[in-house]
């Protein structure tokens, strides 16, 4: 193939892209365009292989689907069969969430910022834990546990110090973060210190931690599931505090371009265990359940958007941009974070480029751009253009600039589709408007 494959991906009898076996022009005739388009079967193999590494190794562990990737009634249900956990930050994941049918005590809620109707809706929810950030939220869960009688289950995030080789806008477990207690500063003991002593509502059943995001090595994780394990041995010694449980978060990079080179799911697992059972073991310390939070890795190679190609402009000796009907609404990466992505034309993914063309998009934004110089054959206007890896961030990160209604969602699995989002309308757009007069 002229392109590096994703899943159930590839090029049919007829010459067109198809995944899970279902022919992505026919997708685009049948739901319009842009179209997310999930490969189910890749779903299952990646949630399925990180279970199955914890499983080899003997080693008791959660696996929780980290849901801001991508929220939606239909993903939680596919986490769900596929028994998963699930991490919420927000009401609103959290809402989806239980409107899915997913199971309360497998949802881990995170974030900075909770409001107490968030806490009060994950408290009457019942859900399994909540991972407090900042000495603010201590006092106001505590606060929301007492006047409903209860208690919960709670994780201390840390930050312990460690950057990890990404985007700078995506760092979150260096000292200087909006997330969590600082773990070489002291902030991470006196939570603990704090929580600890209010053990009439909380049960403090471990600390979490999340060093970034599309990270291609394990040395980040590798020097922040150590540097943790040795202060909890401390902190055994010092605070009598037995840690059940250590969260190492998520960031398990995935390939977007040629240029991504990500490693196995069971190398980042195996090597991260390693390291907690090296300080465990040598130290007497109980090894704790490992649990971790893949997000993007889960369901990133698995999307693929499909958009339908518009007008031409040439800027002699410049560049040729080439317009699509979607843009920074339905796939903000790029001009967010300068992502980068692949495509083909979905009708003839194999044929030989013939020109570099930027790929714009409708949105009226000079940096409303999906893919610069990107390699094609020559486009005409009408035709379907396949961006892979999409499935991270898309979505779920979609907005309604211009007033461009959201693209629909379709799973596609076995030669079967499957509408799991419906493509918003107009009438959508004005529902929650007010007239003036």
């Amino acid at each position: 193939m002229a392109f590096e494959s994703f899943g159930t991906m590839r090029v049919n009898e007829v010459g067109h892209l198809e995944i899970g076996g279902v022919d992505t022009l026919k997708l685009a005739q049948k739901y319009g365009t842009p179209l997310y388009v999930y490969d189910v079967a890749l779903i299952k193999e990646r949630a399925r292989g990180f279970k199955k590494t914890f499983e080899e190794l003997g080693v008791k562990a959660q696996v929780a689907y980290a849901s801001k990737a991508f929220s939606a009634v239909a993903i939680y249900q596919l986490m769900h069969e596929e028994g998963l956990s699930l991490d919420v930050v927000s009401g609103g994941e959290l809402y989806t969430a239980m409107q899915a049918g997913f199971p309360a005590e497998r949802i881990h809620f995170h974030g900075n910022n909770k409001t107490r109707q968030e806490l009060e809706m994950a408290i009457e929810y019942g859900i399994g834990c909540i991972v407090i950030d900042n000495f603010y939220e201590i006092n106001l869960l505590a606060e929301v546990l007492r006047a409903k009688n209860t208690t919960i289950s709670v994780l201390i995030r840390v930050t312990p110090g460690i950057e990890a080789h990404t985007h700078d806008y995506i760092l979150t477990g260096q000292d200087d973060s909006k997330f969590g207690f600082g773990l070489t500063n002291g902030q991470a003991e006196e939570a603990i210190k704090r929580v600890l002593a209010m053990d009439d509502v909380f049960r403090l059943i471990g600390l979490h931690c999340h060093i970034g995001s599309q990270i291609f090595e394990t040395t980040g994780f590798k020097l922040a599931a150590h540097r943790i394990m040795e202060q909890l041995v401390i902190w055994r010694n010092e605070l009598d505090f037995h840690a059940e449980v250590l969260n190492l978060g998520g960031g398990f990079g995935v390939r977007y371009t040629a240029d991504d080179k990500p490693l196995p799911p069971s190398q980042y697992v195996r090597e991260i265990i390693a390291d907690v059972r090296e300080v465990a073991l040598a130290n007497d310390l109980e090894m704790p359940e490992i649990w971790i939070e893949p997000g993007r890795s889960l369901v990133g190679e698995a999307g693929t958007t499909l958009y339908t190609i518009g007008s031409r402009k040439e800027v002699p000796d410049i560049r040729s941009y080439v317009a699509v009907d979607g843009g920074m609404s339905d796939n903000i990466r790029p001009s967010l974070y300068e992502a980068k992505y692949d495509a083909v034309i979905a009708e003839r993914p194999l044929e030989e480029p013939e020109e570099t063309v930027s790929i714009a998009g409708k949105c009226c934004e000079s940096g409303d751009m999906l893919i610069w110089d990107l390699p094609l054959p020559e486009s005409d206007a009408g035709e379907v253009l396949a961006v892979f890896c999409t499935g991270a961030y898309g979505y779920s990160m979609a907005n309604n600039y211009n007033r461009i209604p959201r693209a629909a969602v379709v799973f596609v699995e076995d030669g079967m589709d499957k509408l799991v989002v419906q493509r918003e309308t107009y009438e959508n757009l004005v529902q929650l408007d007010l007239p003036l007069y």
